[in-house]
């Protein structure tokens, strides 16, 4: 398994920081991370336990499909979606630290196919750059969208 972890102290209380992140997670995701060049909810209604949705990627080059299902909401504390037809899961945790909030984002690669693990440390390197990316990004887009509201 590859396991990258990465936080960040966003200047917003939790409850804001948790909505942008997991609740509007549809509308928002793709904002944070720009590798996602479509996504598309499977499942109807709120993201809630067992919600689906399809993700195309493109990292480095390469293009990604995989469908992905919300495996764990614990309102204000933690969101996981894990892979339904790839093996991962991205984490994001949630620290009140009232007025702000630490986010930590953990992304879990279960297995690599055979034909890339000559490429091990690599991808390792890759995705932690990535995990560091997402959170700055999360920081920037939920802190600016903040000032504009005000």
């Amino acid at each position: 398994m590859i396991a990258t972890k990465a936080d960040v102290l966003v200047f917003q209380k939790v409850e804001r920081v948790y909505q942008f992140v997991a609740l509007d997670f549809v509308a928002n995701y793709p904002r944070w991370s720009a590798e996602v060049v479509e996504l598309k909810p499977l499942s109807t209604g709120p993201v809630q336990l067992g919600f689906q949705a399809r993700q195309v990627r493109v990292d480095q080059g390469h293009k990604t499909e995989s469908t992905f299902e919300v495996a764990e909401l614990e309102p204000l504390k933690r969101v996981c979606f894990q892979g339904v037809t790839a093996p991962y899961r991205s984490i994001y945790e949630f620290e009140n630290l009232s007025p702000s909030t630490q986010v930590t984002f953990i992304f879990e690669l279960e297995q690599l196919e055979p034909r890339m693990r000559p490429f091990e440390k690599l991808i390792r390197m890759a995705l932690q750059d990535g995990a560091k990316r997402t959170v700055r990004k999360l920081k920037l887009l939920i802190e600016k969208e903040m000032l504009d509201d005000d």
